[in-house]
């Protein structure tokens, strides 16, 4: 392995040709898109360019994916713009930087996640979570951006546009809804052919924006407006004491949305690509850009789904191709901001209507009901939290519930596996010799057999069965078909061998083996059993209890061996 390999995953300049137009590709489709995400924000066009440049760039050098495009997306603008509102509604003078000091919050965290190993676990979010709360993000933007749709300027929240959209739609700019029906037919109507060449959102901004500016008055409908050009400069970190809590915590949100998003997209481009992507790597890089993004007053970024797909398709494979877009929108940033003044605001809205329409999982609301109604009803409950409460609160709650769910199914399951033979005729997991002596105890052995892995779900299944102990004189828990066991079924166990003890049974434990068997001995169990092993089989505890009962019986009566 090579010192670039090992220093930019992935790296090598045997496709220079297919990252070159990769990487340009993937550029033409991200500046309309971030053009849009930093005005529907409200940090302004240029901080979705600056977020578009940063992450795009350190993410490429220092990630796990290889050809994985990043930058802002419609999820993590939708957060930012809740940041924007809140902090600087409360904080007039320092609510901007404070915004971008929990940009660099989310990307200290994603760091974090990745150094801690954390990777592979973050995407292990049940599908109807992510589900539900992908969607509700395609329906914030819809409902944000109508009022923009028809020339009235962005609202701050899901519900402010909703109060507002009675009246935006009583004082329609015929102009604004003009641009913006056309800007929705381009983007939607472009034939496939020609988005291949030219991408349908690009397409509608030059089209679009020359026809505003040809036929209509600048004034005529609500424009970008100036766009500073130049490198950006420094915005230090800052924050109060009294805000500190709730910056962390947007912090952690957009932390944990930004390495959802982008291990979701790495599994797309490993899937295309054939290849492999590193989790903590990924993390690690997308944490380092969002870092530098909120340095130098960008959004933040993950990676992004559309514009990967597009990269791959065009030909990218290396990070070359990440570092050749970054670069690209950083020329714009330097020399194009006059160019871009003059695009309206509804055809932004328009390409992000389109965004918050692919966002929505179309394919899995349609069936999420035929699949099973707790899933549809656990999705769409996120989707509403999502949408009306807020976005933290709704994964939360969401994997709350689907864990909860999850354990229910997983005690059932382990319920089933157990089952309490006394009765040779009922032994269906037992062999003839088995049935055998089982039959010759007459009743005063009990087998409770275990199977499968035992979680804590089981411990209550095992502790309903310790009034049964005392009707019988032996009993013997047959572990031999359960791989694993947790703590708190180990510790029901434990209670069940020390009530038999008590009760004055004899008791033998037979099959535990590997992790189980390694649990039960640091237990302590071990020594509170009738005969100190549990290596013994199950034939040999029945025939031990029926010597056991023998001899505690054969004064009254004998038993047949």
């Amino acid at each position: 392995m090579s010192f670039s390999t090992r220093l930019v995953n992935g790296l090598h300049f045997r496709n220079l040709r297919g990252d070159l137009f990769g990487g340009l590709t993937a550029a033409v489709v991200a500046l309309p898109l971030a053009l849009a995400f930093g005005v529907s924000s409200g940090a302004g066009a240029i901080s979705g360019l600056y977020g578009a440049f940063f992450v795009g760039l350190f993410a490429a050098l220092f990630g796990g994916t290889p050809s994985q495009i990043s930058g802002p997306t419609g999820p993590m603008t939708v957060v930012m713009g809740t940041v924007f509102t809140a902090l600087v509604s409360s904080n007039p003078e320092n609510g901007l930087a404070m915004a971008f000091t929990v940009v660099i919050f989310g990307g200290l965290f994603q760091i974090l996640f990745g150094v801690l190993k954390l990777g592979k676990y973050i995407t292990l979010i049940p599908y109807t979570v992510i589900s539900g709360f992908m969607s509700g993000i395609g329906i914030i933007i819809i409902l944000i951006e109508l009022g923009p749709l028809l020339g009235h300027p962005n609202a701050d929240s899901v519900i402010h546009s909703l109060q507002l959209l009675p009246q935006h739609i009583q004082t329609t700019n015929p102009a604004a809804l003009g641009l913006s029906l056309l800007t929705l037919v381009i983007v939607f109507g472009t034939p496939r052919r020609i988005n291949r060449v030219l991408p349908a959102p690009l397409l509608a901004l030059v089209v679009v924006t020359t026809l505003s500016v040809i036929a209509l008055p600048v004034d005529a409908v609500i424009r970008i407006g100036t766009i500073p050009t130049g490198l950006p400069f420094i915005h230090w970190p800052s924050f109060q004491l009294d805000q500190l809590k709730t910056m962390v915590g947007y912090g952690i949100m957009l932390g944990v949305l930004g390495a959802i998003d982008s291990l979701l997209t790495s599994l797309v481009a490993d899937s295309i690509t054939q290849t492999q992507h590193d989790s903590d790597r990924e993390l690690i890089g997308q944490g380092i850009g969002n870092c530098l993004s909120g340095l130098f007053g960008g959004l933040p970024g993950a990676g992004a789904t559309m514009r990967t797909v597009i990269n791959v398709k065009s030909g990218g494979r290396t990070p070359l191709s990440g570092v050749i877009h970054a670069f690209v929108l950083l020329v714009v940033v330097l020399g194009a901001g006059r160019l871009t003044e003059v695009i309206p605001q509804p055809v932004l809205a328009g390409i992000l209507l389109k965004v918050g329409i692919d966002i929505i999982d179309w394919s899995f609301l349609k069936r999420a009901h035929k699949l099973s109604l707790k899933a549809a009803g656990l999705m769409y409950g996120v989707m509403a939290m999502t949408v009306f409460v807020d976005l933290i609160t709704a994964v939360a709650v969401g994997v709350f519930i689907a864990n909860l769910l999850t354990v229910k199914r997983l005690t059932e399951l382990q319920l089933e596996g157990m089952v309490k033979i006394d009765n040779p005729d009922e032994g269906l997991l037992l062999n003839p010799e088995e049935k055998q002596l089982l039959g010759q105890a007459k009743g005063r052995i009990l087998l409770f057999h275990l199977g499968g892995p035992m979680s804590f779900g089981a411990a209550k299944g095992i502790s309903q069965r310790l009034s049964i102990v005392g009707n019988y004189d032996v009993l013997i828990l047959d572990l031999t078909d359960v791989p694993l066991m947790g703590v708190t079924a180990s510790l029901a166990i434990e209670n069940m061998v020390k009530e038999a003890k008590d009760k004055r049974r004899d008791v033998f434990v037979v099959g535990a083996h590997g992790p189980v068997e390694d649990r039960l001995k640091r237990l302590g169990i071990l020594p509170i059993l009738s005969q100190g092993s549990l290596a013994i089989t199950r034939i040999d505890a029945l025939q031990l209890g029926l010597e056991l009962i023998q001899s505690r019986y054969q004064e009254r009566e004998p038993v047949n061996l």
